[in-house]
């Protein structure tokens, strides 16, 4: 009997300020909604999915962080064994845009050139309020050399994108060494990599860590 490989397993860290949409992309991905009641992240939410790609099943694990200033001491722990940092930005927040470049310093200086950032505009429902164009975005993301793509959680605007794009970046992947540069900073739907009727959610559960967390302690 043959035997069977383990299931591959990748961090993907979600970071930001705070109401950037962080929450909502994650939901957006994983159930397909957008919900317009606003609520902070209390330190941490954790959420899987697997994912089934053309060669491989890979298990996408997704801590959502908190965005307010009093967790930031917490966040260099949940960085360091991430596969993945999603820097998210509100392009109608130019404040939010400009902090991004604080948060991928933090995260290279936790993990050097050991994973993998994607810097997200999102909220591109909002035309008419944008302070961040595409091309400031595309330009920064070229800076830093990070994958750079626009999202809109709220009209469901290249979430999927966004995580093909993140799979396909994963170790073992070549899609990813041989991509170009050009490729490495866009905004447009791409080709299917995941059949959606393959797509299924392997668990929904949160870490509950407000107590913990409101008094520091980590418990993870």
């Amino acid at each position: 009997m043959a035997s069977v490989s383990p299931l591959a397993k990748y961090k993907l860290v979600f970071l930001g300020d705070q109401s950037v949409g962080k929450t909502s992309i994650i939901t957006r991905f994983m159930y397909d909604k957008f919900d317009t009641t606003y609520q902070a992240t209390i330190g941490i939410d954790f959420l899987s999915k697997t994912m089934y790609l053309e060669d491989r099943t890979v298990r996408l694990q997704l801590w959502d962080t908190a965005g307010q200033e009093r967790f930031r001491s917490l966040i260099p722990s949940y960085i360091r064994d991430s596969s993945v940092a999603v820097v998210v930005y509100d392009v109608s927040n130019r404040l939010s845009f400009l902090n991004t470049s604080k948060w991928i310093e933090e995260v290279r200086t936790e993990r050097a050139g050991d994973v993998i950032i994607v810097l997200v505009g999102n909220k591109t429902d909002l035309v008419d309020k944008r302070q961040v164009s595409i091309e400031e975005g595309d330009s920064k993301g070229r800076e830093y050399g990070v994958i750079f793509i626009e999202t809109s959680a709220k009209a469901g605007f290249n979430i999927k994108p966004l995580f093909r794009k993140i799979a396909a970046a994963l170790p073992g992947m070549d899609s990813y060494s041989n991509m170009k540069t050009e490729d490495m900073a866009t905004n447009k739907e791409e080709a299917v990599l995941v059949d959606d009727s393959q797509e299924r959610t392997e668990s929904n559960f949160s870490y509950e860590l407000n107590k913990s967390l409101r008094s520091f302690g980590l418990h993870l």
